[in-house]
Order: C-alpha cells, then structure tokens, then sequence
C-alpha cells in the first residue's frame, strides 16, 4: 500500500486512530508552532524563517474550521515554503481547484489538510462499516475525525467506494463537482439547478438543510436522454459564501453500466 505526504507523516509520529491526530503536535514536529487569536484581513496564516515558522489561526471560527485551517497551513509549509500565500476564508475548505485546476496552492493545500484530517490508512478500514454513502455516514465519520462535512465527503467520493458524486453550487451556477472513478463518464452534472430539485430550494428559497435523502428524476440534474428513466437520491446541505453541496447517491445500477455516449445528449 501507498502512502501519501501526509499519511507518511503520521504514520511516522506513531498515530493509528482518528483521536491521536493532534495537528498542534504535527505541526510542532515540522518546526511550526501554532497560535489562536483574532484574525480580521485572512482567516489563517503561516510565518516562517528556514526551518521554523509560526501558524497563526483565527480563533472566532468554530472548532472545527480552525482545524482545518491549521492542517491547510501545515500543506502550505511542506509544499510552498518560501512563497508569500494569505490564506482568505474563500481559499481554505473551498476545494477550488476542483474548477482551478489540481495545482492551485490553495487546493493542494486543502488536499493535503484533508488527507491529513483524515488520512486513508486508518479512514478506509472505518469505511468497511458503511454499505451506502449519504449525509448520516458523512456526519458520522466527520465526528470520529473532528472534521469538517466538506471535507469528509469529498474523502469519502475520492476512496470509490460509493456510487455517487458531489456536486457544489453557488447562486452564479455550478461551482465544481467531483466525480469518482466508479462512476462512468457520462454522468456530468448541469451547470444550472433544476428549479424542481431540492437543492434549488435549497440555494434560494428556504436555505435549509434538507433533513433527509430524496428521490429525484435523473433528468433534473443530468442533460442525457436516458436520464429520463432514472431516479437518484438528493440531499443538500449549506455551505458557506450562499453556496451550496448536493451528495448525489446513485441507486439504479443501470447508470452504472458503461456505454457509447456518442448519440445522447438531450436536445433542447
């Protein structure tokens, strides 16, 4: 089995449970020390001279927010040392280079917190547990983690276990979305809401998180012909910056069947 950068790491400081990730105690065995205090122009930042820096978090966000952004900065001291990087509060936990591209440092930093926050050599054994994927797993697993639901959602696409896919919207459109291997090609999610989808209502309406899956046509989120012969399940929490995350969790093994996709796009 491999191992990436941050699953090297803590396996190296000896940590085999979801408890023992004390990012602090990381983050002090690279040279950085981490302190809390108000933040008013970034949410997070790193300060560094050679080989010691100073990663300071913004202590009014909630817990679990922090934690992230301390894993994020830990990412930009192993992978941009000696870069000039302010860290917003749209670029941590934003996941932008889903739409920027994989070697934004702002993603590369949210990819490494994330492995970090929950790394796949202790995450995958956990998963096992799990048939099927929706909102009360990734909540479940988030408090085993102290993470936050993004991020364990997007770990929890990202290990192929599950057919389904996530998707993120903002009031200007689909903002990105992420895909598993496992899932075919085919299957690329509309740029607009359906105005009969719950997340539609979601984003515009009520604002709301919906308090459990529901069943939608395919047709509402997919512009395939086929699309029209299937269902799925929705569920859509707020993110957030007025945006939105939809789990789309596939339940109609015929979508999982791979085929030419030449001819069948819909036609408006």
């Amino acid at each position: 089995m491999s191992y990436s950068a941050p699953e090297r790491l803590l396996r190296s400081l000896g940590i085999e449970e979801p408890q023992d990730i004390d990012l602090e105690a990381v983050a002090w065995s690279l040279g950085a020390k981490v302190k809390y205090r108000p933040l008013k122009s970034c949410e997070a930042r790193i300060c560094g001279c050679a080989d010691r820096a100073i990663i300071t978090v913004d202590c009014t966000k909630m817990p679990r927010r922090q934690r992230f952004s301390v894993a994020h900065e830990i990412g930009h001291w192993t992978h941009h040392r000696g870069q000039l990087l302010v860290c917003r509060a749209t670029d941590i936990g934003s996941f932008g280079g889903f739409r920027k591209g994989a070697f934004s440092p702002e993603f590369v930093a949210d990819q490494f917190a994330s492995e970090l926050l929950l790394p796949g050599y202790i995450l995958m054994p956990i998963l096992t547990q799990f048939r099927a994927l929706n909102l009360k797993t990734v909540t479940e697993i988030a408090n085993a983690f102290k993470a936050s639901r993004t991020a364990t959602a997007i770990r929890l696409i990202q290990s192929n276990r599950f057919h389904a896919m996530l998707v993120c919207h903002g009031e200007k459109g689909r903002r990105w979305f992420l895909r598993p291997p496992c899932v075919p090609d085919r299957w690329f999610p509309q740029d607009d809401l359906d105005r009969d989808s719950y997340a539609f209502d979601t984003l515009f309406g009520s604002r709301v998180e919906q308090t459990h899956p529901r069943k939608i046509g395919a047709d509402a989120w997919f512009d395939r012909r086929e699309a029209e012969r299937y269902e799925l399940l929705e569920h859509t929490f707020p993110l957030p910056n007025n945006e939105i995350l939809t789990l789309l969790t596939f339940t109609d093994g015929d979508m999982m069947e791979e085929q030419d996709t030449s001819w069948s796009y819909r036609r408006r």
